[in-house]
């Protein structure tokens, strides 16, 4: 019976999160009425992977994780809202399937020539944790490797500043196939007493986490793409590793080998 009352809850998130997305298809489809230049765009993303790794931290137990994305976008202000379904939380042969977050992110970007800017606010509504908000601001250069550092901010509680350093680089194939290389390296500096190194009082303030991945972006057709992808998410330091691994709580990894695939529709 409980897994039956949680399923449903399921279904009828899924079912808003439908209702919002045709909501905008419909939208984008009478949007001819408004001038070619004024015109907003919007993009609808499903993915499918191997394991939820966000900063270094393990968030799934050996399943398979649905992320779905819907995103608008109007004279540099986006919005997207962005979901993580866990198809089975427990890892047992109940299969129990579970939306455990949401996440909304307003935010701004502007290109200065060869630098782009932008500057966002993120909601993370969680399931089984207190709601998190955070602002960050990213600068970007059209140069070489596309080098970019984002600094966030976390203002909800457990306070602490997050810096991404990232280059990337794409390699176009035939067929209008792009391959497409990144690779990131985050520092965690926390100003919580509840964020610590591990077996240590101290607060936690180490380069943290690095990201390498690889993906493909395959057009079917002028508005659908598909993108597999394949990416390593590693401690930066034996600290980093310690703190990782102590506060996974699903195993004692700290470096974790993930992919899957994205269907992206654009409009």
């Amino acid at each position: 019976m409980l897994n039956r009352y949680k399923r449903g809850k399921i279904m009828i998130k899924a079912i808003k999160l439908t209702a919002i997305t045709l909501t905008l298809i419909l939208f984008l489809g009478t949007s001819h009425l408004l001038a070619e230049e004024e015109r907003p765009e919007a993009s609808v993303d499903i993915g499918a992977f191997s394991k939820y790794v966000w900063r270094g931290y393990e968030f799934s137990d050996s399943s398979i994780v649905i992320q779905p994305s819907v995103t608008v976008s109007y004279k540099g202000f986006s919005f997207n809202m962005w979901s993580n379904l866990d198809t089975d939380v427990d890892d047992d042969t109940d299969d129990e399937q579970k939306l455990n977050e949401t996440d909304l992110t307003l935010s701004y970007a502007k290109n200065f020539n060869a630098v782009s800017v932008e500057l966002g606010y993120i909601y993370y509504g969680l399931d089984s944790a207190q709601d998190s908000e955070e602002f960050y601001l990213s600068v970007g250069i059209e140069t070489l490797l596309s080098p970019c550092v984002t600094i966030y901010r976390e203002t909800a509680h457990l306070p602490a500043w997050y810096i991404n350093f990232g280059i990337s680089h794409s390699i176009a194939l035939p067929k209008e196939i792009s391959l497409d290389l990144s690779a990131s390296a985050g520092y965690l500096y926390s100003d919580d007493d509840s964020i610590t190194e591990h077996s240590s009082t101290d607060k936690y303030r180490e380069f943290h986490d690095g990201l390498i991945s690889m993906s493909a972006t395959i057009p079917v057709d002028k508005y659908i793409a598909v993108t597999p992808m394949i990416a390593y998410s590693f401690p930066l330091s034996n600290k980093a590793d310690d703190h990782i691994s102590g506060v996974n709580g699903f195993t004692d990894d700290s470096d974790y080998l993930f992919g899957g695939v994205t269907i992206s529709m654009a409009f």
